[in-house]
């Protein structure tokens, strides 16, 4: 469906050039959530402005639905940005228009007749929630109900593709997941893809399919949701999985503990059915040794639940890798913390 390959864009301010996106391969299949997490200035606004035109790229090929936006001109680029639809952080709403006219303003400058407008309008305001506020004016608006008249309008021209750039940021976290539910229904219903710029590893992990991981302009890691946050691979991907734990007000394992303990210290990761496996109480029966449990967490995604705990074993090399054997084959992935 999106297609991107070897994606630069530099930007040059006097005799300096910025690097803002740095040779990005990316692919998005139809029908996807797909997240773009990173801090700001990590060029993940930069990358979304060239999925919908709005940027050209300085080398690469932008490729949506068979057509090379990157290389699209004028009509032809118009025509393209019509099923490219774009919900922004600050709503963008025309603040001297109703509810329902906001949502009808890119049609008009379609072209669509007044009476299917009409038609389109109902349906929106009915699909987002908004009935009964078609009249009221943004300024009469709580900050969820103005990205709802955001999302209708994206919605008006039956987009394939639409673009969230940070569109919760501006938002508090009851009304942030009233939207991420209402865009995960949005895609359940109609198969629209969706790309999410966000900043917010709560965004990602509660309505992505996948997810890339962008620092300086580069794309450092990229998968499906689960296996990123069960088995992050870079400094700054940790960091995110790890502001999921302070949101949800957990205590990551101090590692420094595992230095004033004898024995082993093993991390398990759990997904999917392993979670419900009573392993500590199996491993105990099987080897009589006592293990003591120093930190655990469960963590929801929109592909399912996966958990961690950190154990401590005094045992001898020979059961310890029987240990880490029977846990592998629950499918459980196991890290030796430290051994002494």
């Amino acid at each position: 469906m999106i297609v991107l390959r070897n994606i630069s864009k530099l930007f040059h301010q006097g005799k300096d050039t910025i690097t803002a996106v740095d040779d990005v391969n990316l692919n998005v299949e139809r029908g996807q959530i797909y997240g773009i997490i990173g801090y700001s200035g990590a060029g993940k606004s930069t990358l979304i402005r060239l999925l919908n035109g709005l940027e050209k790229p300085t080398s690469g090929t932008v490729t949506i639905a068979g057509k090379e936006i990157s290389a699209a001109r004028g009509e032809s680029l118009r025509q393209a940005r019509l099923k490219i639809s774009m919900v922004f952080q600050h709503f963008n709403l025309l603040w001297s228009r109703t509810v329902s006219e906001n949502i009808a303003f890119s049609m008009q400058i379609a072209g669509v007749p007044k009476a299917e407008i009409k038609t389109r309008v109902a349906e929106l305001i009915d699909l987002v929630g908004l009935k009964g506020r078609e009249n009221a004016y943004p300024s009469r608006l709580s900050g969820g109900q103005k990205q709802r008249v955001g999302i209708a309008r994206a919605l008006a021209n039956r987009p394939d593709v639409l673009l969230c750039d940070e569109a919760t940021s501006a938002l508090d976290p009851q009304t942030t997941d009233q939207i991420l539910d209402l865009l995960q229904d949005i895609n359940r219903r109609f198969g629209l893809t969706i790309v999410l710029i966000t900043h917010e590893m709560h965004v990602v992990r509660k309505i992505c399919d996948r997810v890339a991981v962008m620092e300086e302009g580069r794309v450092v890691e990229e998968g499906d949701v689960l296996q990123v946050f069960t088995h992050p691979q870079q400094p700054i991907t940790r960091q995110f999985v790890r502001q999921i734990s302070q949101e949800d007000g957990d205590d990551a394992f101090d590692p420094a503990l595992a230095g004033e303990l004898n024995g082993a210290v093993i991390k398990l990761t759990f997904v999917g059915h392993s979670t419900h496996k009573p392993v500590v109480g199996e491993l105990t029966l099987r080897y009589g040794l006592p293990f003591n449990i120093l930190h655990g967490k469960m963590t929801q995604t929109a592909h399912g639940v996966f958990g961690q705990l950190w154990l401590h074993v005094v045992a001898t090399p020979e059961q310890l890798e029987n240990i880490l054997a029977d846990l592998r084959l629950h499918e459980i992935h196991c890290e030796v913390i430290k051994h002494a």
